[in-house]
């Protein structure tokens, strides 16, 4: 129901229901698969983190543009793995202050490590930098995935 998707938009509750159908056909035809991320956009990024509550195995999440303005994180605690959030330092649609603001009350919940990232010319749609934001998405990947990564 969003953009050119089929559909109506549900308030997050269909759109839930639908990552997480989607996340049980991912591990179905990937069942050796050792671990499991989420990662969303903007409102998809809040669909993210509730399906990372719901979902024990998943152990890692990437969180872009996070609505932190417009709607309740609170559900986020305990939050249990380790993420970043990547925001536009130029976001017109959710404040950058509102993800810092997430980001610091979060970084209080012992056992797991938050990252932030703001990248200087974006906007919430990262437009005309796109290749900023996959730096910044491939940057966290390969430091969260290396073996001597401290955090698990």
């Amino acid at each position: 129901g969003v953009g050119r998707s089929q559909g109506s938009f549900d308030n997050g509750i269909g759109e839930l229901s639908d990552a997480a159908s989607a996340l049980d056909w991912v591990q179905q035809v990937h069942p050796e698969a050792q671990v499991t991320w989420v990662a969303g956009v903007s409102f998809g990024a809040l669909i993210g983190m509730q399906l990372l509550m719901r979902r024990p195995e998943i152990r890692g999440w990437i969180s872009i543009g996070a609505p932190a303005s417009m709607y309740d994180f609170s559900f986020l605690a305990p939050c249990p793995a380790s993420g970043i959030f990547i925001h536009g330092a130029q976001d017109t649609v959710v404040q950058p202050q509102a993800v810092t603001k997430l980001v610091e009350k979060l970084r209080t919940q012992k056992h797991i490590t938050v990252h932030h990232e703001e990248i200087p010319r974006a906007n919430h749609f990262f437009e005309n930098e796109q290749e900023e934001l996959m730096k910044s998405v491939d940057n966290y990947l390969d430091f969260r995935l290396d073996p001597s990564c401290p955090i698990k």
